[in-house]
């Protein structure tokens, strides 16, 4: 196992058991998966924020240069390390207010998950 997915196995196990994962374990997981979601929708039109570790811009479209960009998903590490594994639903995130998601191209819901670890 490659030292991207040890961090993701590491922070899902500590999730599971009720703990917080070490900070460089996490954001070395959400990093990971932020870039498996860029290979897997390339483009500019959405930015999606994982504070306080990364964002990226993805999915085919229109993109923005400069200020607010029209489309944008924002949600936790936890969050996001749960929807990119399968073991959230993208519709129960954002009914539950776990995620953000504001525009017309914002919905990542049919390229998620990302792994199935």
């Amino acid at each position: 196992m490659n030292a991207s997915m040890e961090a993701v196995s590491r922070t899902l196990s500590a999730y599971a058991a009720g703990e917080r994962p070490e900070r460089a374990v996490e954001k070395a997981a959400v990093k990971h998966l932020l870039g498996l979601l860029v290979q897997r929708a390339p483009g500019k039109s959405v930015e999606v924020r994982i504070p306080p570790y990364a964002a990226v811009q993805c999915v085919e479209g229109t993109h923005h240069t400069r200020g607010t960009p029209p489309n944008v998903v924002e949600t936790g590490a936890r969050t996001f390390v749960e929807l990119a594994t399968g073991r959230l639903a993208w519709a129960e995130a954002v009914a539950d207010g776990r995620v953000r998601a504001s525009g017309t191209r914002a919905d990542l819901g049919e390229l998620l998950p990302l792994i199935t670890p």
